[in-house]
């Protein structure tokens, strides 16, 4: 056995104690799905944190920047601006609306019906296959992620690799629900950025830095707003709103907040760095995306090593995680309408939802970036422009609801398709670009001409809505 398995058999174990603990938190399906409402500042800044940068932080950017140089850096630019603005005014807002009716709202969809008073079944169809299709998409990335670490650094076959991510996710996510993925996150978090910060401050004094060579990548206007854009993704990750609904007062938003935003600029800054040493230290490689790992293994011992490699499937794990819940709450709450052994059923359905994704991730040409990049724009653009309209616009229905959501869907596929086979425009353009602008027209057009009465009368709560710029909470 050697260092880096016994480092990352203490990663489990730290991991396996956690969900146990979790385990005997989580009594019923409310507490699987949402953890009660009861998560710190904290747990919530670093969790949402962890859930939103995967794998590609530690693996695809780094990769990126290995290839292209700090170009590639737009995208956290577009991210950090992004998620500044969901936690400034989505987090308060939803957060409020989430408990404004008298009921328990722990999915989008739900918010949506009982924002709109519109429960149809088009509603809850479209929403959950939209979670299922994207999220599958996006927990595959997760499982190669996780793949190429064991591959790369255990010499494991490829499959192998991804059948022992499923097992590892699956067990602690099955057994402690949303609180073990927020707890387990949180603890992730802090590995994450210990890992990003201190291999780049490492890799310093051992780097000639004149010695670095990039041949730079030209980026001109559509490839500049297309990085950027990556930030309009937030406003429809189910996986990271979760966690505004979950925290336990509206008034720890400001904290939860000034939390995530330091760690996000840290990490990203980090990730960034990793890729830039990573070229006059490690160059040449094959596989740019395992930059992280060749950079750790070249210049700490392996005992280190180990440890902060640990750190990818960390990353991994943080969001992986976050999207099973998501998606059996989904599926569970919304598709099937279940109430009895609704704890059970929830537990079921993560196991068939992992094994799916595991099976998508068996591609081992897949690029990670590439991967997350299409799933991010398939939730972004689909639940974004529906969640905002219900948020800030008293006159969405639950009609324009729907149809923002299934444009903007049917939008992020078309054009990613027409990119992969006719290029041009369609492969330059960043598909939630086109996909969001058509899902904001669709809900506003569809909302005038649907409006009605049981609409307008639930939109009157969001006018007792105050944000207190002193404490970033929403109030009554």
């Amino acid at each position: 056995m050697n260092e880096f398995t016994l480092g990352f058999a203490a990663y489990c174990l730290v991991i396996g104690l956690i969900a146990f603990i979790a385990y005997r938190r989580t009594q019923t399906g409310f507490d699987y799905e949402l953890g009660g409402r009861s998560l710190s500042a904290p747990v919530t800044a670093l969790s949402a944190g962890a859930s939103d940068m995967s794998g590609w932080l530690l693996l695809g950017l780094p990769g990126a920047v290995y290839v292209a140089g700090l170009a590639e850096s737009w995208i956290v630019v577009g991210l950090l601006v992004g998620a500044f603005l969901n936690w400034q005014f989505v987090a308060p807002r939803l957060r409020y609306l989430s408990s404004a009716y008298g009921k328990e709202t722990s999915t989008l969809p739900q918010l949506f019906s009982n924002r709109t008073g519109y429960d149809n079944l088009p509603l809850r169809i479209c929403a959950s296959i939209v979670v299922i299709v994207f999220f599958t998409v996006y927990t595959a990335a997760g499982f190669i992620a996780s793949a190429k670490l064991f591959h790369t650094v255990l010499g494991w076959d490829y499959a192998l690799s991804v059948g022992v991510g499923v097992a590892i996710i699956m067990i602690y996510t099955v057994a402690g629900g949303f609180l073990a993925v927020t707890w387990t996150d949180a603890f992730q978090a802090l590995l994450m950025l210990v890992a990003l910060i201190s291999i780049p401050i490492i890799a310093i004094p051992a780097l000639d830095i004149q010695a670095i060579q990039i041949e730079p990548k030209e980026t001109g206007f559509i490839a500049l707003i297309s990085l950027l854009a990556w930030g309009l993704g937030y406003f429809g990750q189910p996986h990271i709103l979760a966690r505004f609904m979950a925290i336990k007062e509206p008034s720890q938003i400001n904290r939860a907040k000034s939390i995530g935003m330091s760690w996000m600029l840290a990490a990203s800054v980090g990730a960034i760095g990793i890729g830039y040493v990573g070229i006059g230290i490690t160059p040449d490689l094959a596989d740019p995306e395992t930059v992280f790992i060749r950079v750790a293994e070249t210049l700490l011992n392996p005992w280190m090593a180990g440890i902060l490699i640990a750190a990818i499937l960390a990353a991994v794990m943080s969001t992986v995680d976050s999207q099973l819940i998501v998606a059996s709450t989904s599926i569970v709450s919304d598709l099937l309408s279940i109430d009895k052994n609704k704890l059970l059923v929830s537990r079921l359905v993560v196991v068939v939802v992992t094994i799916f994704a595991g099976i998508v991730a068996l591609d081992e040409n897949s690029v990670i970036l590439e991967v997350v990049a299409y799933a991010w724009a398939g939730l972004g653009a689909s639940f974004g422009p529906a969640l905002l309209f219900c948020l800030f616009w008293k006159r969405t229905t639950g009609q324009g609801v729907v149809a923002g959501i299934v444009t903007g869907a049917l939008t992020t596929i078309v054009w990613h398709e027409l990119g992969n086979n006719v290029g041009g425009l369609f492969d330059q353009l960043y598909e939630i670009i086109p996909a969001f602008l058509l899902a904001c027209v669709a809900v506003i057009v569809v909302s005038k001409l649907s409006e009605n009465e049981e609409s307008a009368e639930r939109a009157k709560v969001l006018g007792n809505f105050r944000l207190d710029s002193s404490s970033g909470a929403g109030e009554v």
